[in-house]
């Protein structure tokens, strides 16, 4: 099912997301661990990330194609612009459609490890937007792109990244998903935003529960999103303890969702890192 379709129905839309195992032993791994939160809590879809290797990113399409297929879930794959030219793009592409996948996520990437900065790959895509313009000629799929309720960390001003998330809803973007936020007000100021600057698609709060104190603070300083004072207070008092640093990131996922939810958000994106206790916990709560 496409996931455009799953926003205006009864109820917010929840998905969870997993990067894809290092090794062909873990595939299993992950297969189970989607498999019980199925069990459990059965999200709307999943989505599976894209890494800069080459290895990794065949991973990602042989397991968004296995959860689909194996597990009966709406499996929704990430693509990036790293590395490829639009040959590439097309064939895996390709490969993805004869997989039964109706979803992408399009995405430029991060530079690859050792380069400072994105490079346009040799008769490939510099933007998500160019990304997305050549699926949307190309083939049916739903696709999302990402959004930044902080500013994405290479845009100068507010103005300039609300422009370029407006120009990739332009090209062919059906929803969005916001990068990781723990101040809920960022998101709503930049919903509000959005819509003022003529952008109708719906907008999925990405929440990540914090299990890891040094984790999550390398996680932020890398997407250019900040730990609210009070809540690295917090932290910072229980970081050696790991069962008091999950408990107290369970608990602001959960008062963040609730508000999230109360308020208007049409879903909640997990970023599960794998693992699906905390978002098991959150999801028990929330329901």
């Amino acid at each position: 099912m496409k996931i455009s379709q799953m926003h205006g129905r009864s109820g917010p839309v929840f998905s969870f997301e997993f990067f894809p195992p290092k090794t062909a032993e873990a595939v299993g791994d992950l297969l189970q661990t989607v498999a019980d939160l199925d069990a459990m809590h059965t999200p709307d879809y999943v989505s599976v990330t894209y890494g800069a290797g080459g290895s990794t990113r065949e991973r990602t399409l042989q397991t968004v194609a296995r959860i689909q297929r194996e597990l009966k879930i709406t499996a929704m794959a990430h693509l990036t612009c790293v590395g490829h030219s639009a040959a590439e793009i097309h064939r895996i592409a390709t490969l993805l459609e004869e997989d039964g996948i109706e979803n992408i996520l399009v995405l430029r990437g991060d530079p690859p490890k050792g380069e400072a900065a994105f490079q346009r790959p040799e008769g490939g895509f510099g933007h998500a937007s160019e990304l997305a313009s050549y699926l949307r000629e190309h083939f049916p799929f739903d696709l999302g792109g990402a959004c930044y309720p902080e500013n994405h960390p290479e845009s100068k001003t507010s103005a300039d990244d609300l422009h370029f998330t407006r120009h990739k809803v332009a090209c062919g973007v059906s929803f969005l998903t916001t990068q990781l936020f723990f101040d809920n007000d960022d998101y709503f100021g930049f919903v509000s935003r959005a819509r003022r600057g003529g952008i109708e698609v719906p907008i999925v709060p990405g929440i990540m529960p914090i299990t890891n104190v040094s984790q999550i603070e390398r996680f932020t300083s890398l997407c250019g999103a900040r730990i609210p004072a009070e809540l690295k207070a917090r932290l910072d008092r229980v970081r050696e303890d790991p069962g008091a640093v999950m408990a107290l990131g369970v608990e602001h996922a959960i008062l963040q969702c609730r508000e999230l939810l109360e308020k208007g958000a049409p879903g909640i994106h997990f970023y599960t890192l794998n693992k699906s206790y905390a978002t098991r916990a959150i999801l028990a709560a929330l329901r």
